[in-house]
């Protein structure tokens, strides 16, 4: 370190290990200072992510900001390391009174392990583009999805039963049993009750439904 830093530096050296330690081991925070390019680093934490330690140069990339008079904050940019660690990185310019660059704070993160927990994650979620199925709803009881699929059925029609033709409760009979339901023991009553007939009316419209479908393939 310099034997003279400026004040405004001397405040960020203390910063230095705090983002370090808050951050962990994944995130390097080096502080860099202008007056000296030979020897610029004053201040590294967790510096074994990229190898800088004190006393270091200038980085070549922030040598060129400064030729060309590039110094607005850079955040969360993409770097890599000299072994290939993905990095994520942050540049704070530190500025005097007059707007001067006295110096920066670099944070480098290597995101490398997450980048690869990431693209786990994608191949895991990765799911085609077909048609969503719709969801299954689960029951507990053979009655809980009998009436699962008769609550799901009626939503899905978008009318109250007591709104219904009858044309509409034999089109609702005929796409439960599409479903299976009357395979289900008590089914006949349950939805006798829900569309408000007759058991044995559910019985004649399974019989016109039946009889239509028979008609229909000839």
């Amino acid at each position: 370190m310099p034997t003279k830093v400026h004040p405004l530096l001397k405040n960020f050296i203390p910063v230095v290990d705090s983002i370090a330690k808050t951050f962990g081991k994944n995130c390097e925070v080096v502080l860099y200072d202008f007056s000296n390019l030979q020897s610029s680093a004053i201040a590294v934490g967790n510096g074994h992510i990229t190898g800088r330690e004190i006393g270091n140069p200038i980085p070549e990339a922030i040598l060129k900001s400064l030729k060309a008079n590039k110094t607005d904050n850079e955040v969360n940019f993409k770097t890599k390391g000299r072994d290939g660690k993905i990095l994520k990185s942050t540049i704070v310019y530190i500025k005097d009174d007059a707007g001067r660059p006295i110096g920066c704070l670099c944070i480098n993160i290597d995101i490398s392990e997450y980048i690869m927990v990431k693209n786990t994650l994608e191949d895991l979620c990765e799911i085609s583009d077909g048609e969503e199925a719709p969801a299954e709803p689960y029951g507990g009881s053979v009655n809980e999805v009998l009436e699962n699929i008769v609550n799901t059925t009626i939503e899905n029609y978008g009318k109250p039963v007591n709104f219904m033709s009858k044309e509409e409760k034999v089109n609702m009979v005929k796409m439960l049993d599409a479903k299976g339901t009357f395979l289900i023991r008590g089914a006949i009553d349950y939805v006798a009750k829900i569309l408000c007939v007759s058991r044995y009316t559910i019985y004649n419209y399974l019989d016109e439904i039946r009889v239509g479908d028979d008609l229909g393939k000839y």
